[in-house]
C-alpha cells in the first residue's frame, strides 16, 4: 500500500484459494483469498520494511513495517508445501484470467457468506494431514 515493499513474481498459477481459519480471518478481516507462488519465482525489493511472525508451529506471515500491508503465508516445516509462498490475489495490478480453485479449512467458514460455483473445499483434519500436524498437537 505504501510501496515500501514491492515484488515481482514469476509463474503465477491462473487458480487461488480461500482459506478460513481463524488465523487468516483476524489477518485479514474475512478470508484470505491468495495465490501459491513458488519461493524460487519471487524477488523482493523492500526487504528492510518486511517483519515476520512465526504465526503456528507450521508456519509463519509477512506484512510491511510501514503500512501494516500482509505481504504472505509461507510453511515453514519441512515438507511439499513449504516451497510456495501464499500472496494475498490484492498485491497483484491485474486479476484478470484469474479463478477460485479451492477453500481450505471450509469447516471453519462462517455461515455469513458463501463462494459461488464448484471447486475443492477441505476441512481442517484434511489440510492438517497434508502438512503431517496431528491434530491433538494444537
Amino acid at each position: 500500500m505504501c510501496g515500501a515493499v514491492s515484488f515481482t513474481a514469476k509463474d503465477v498459477p491462473d487458480v487461488f484459494g480461500a482459506c478460513h481459519c481463524e488465523m487468516c480471518r483476524r489477518w485479514t478481516g474475512s478470508a484470505l483469498l491468495a495465490v501459491t507462488v513458488p519461493g524460487s519465482g519471487l524477488t523482493w525489493t523492500g526487504e528492510a520494511h518486511i517483519r515476520t511472525l512465526q504465526s503456528s508451529d507450521w508456519a509463519e506471515r509477512a506484512w510491511c513495517q510501514r503500512c501494516g500491508s500482509g505481504l504472505y503465508y509461507h510453511v515453514t516445516a519441512e515438507g511439499p508445501m513449504s516451497e510456495g509462498y501464499e500472496i494475498p490475489i490484492g498485491l497483484f495490478d491485474n486479476l484478470d484470467g484469474m479463478s477460485l480453485g479451492s477453500e481450505i479449512y471450509i469447516d471453519h467458514k462462517p455461515e455469513a457468506f458463501a463462494f459461488a460455483g464448484e471447486h475443492k473445499r477441505l476441512t481442517r483434519s484434511e489440510i492438517l494431514s497434508k502438512l503431517g500436524v496431528p491434530e491433538e498437537n494444537l
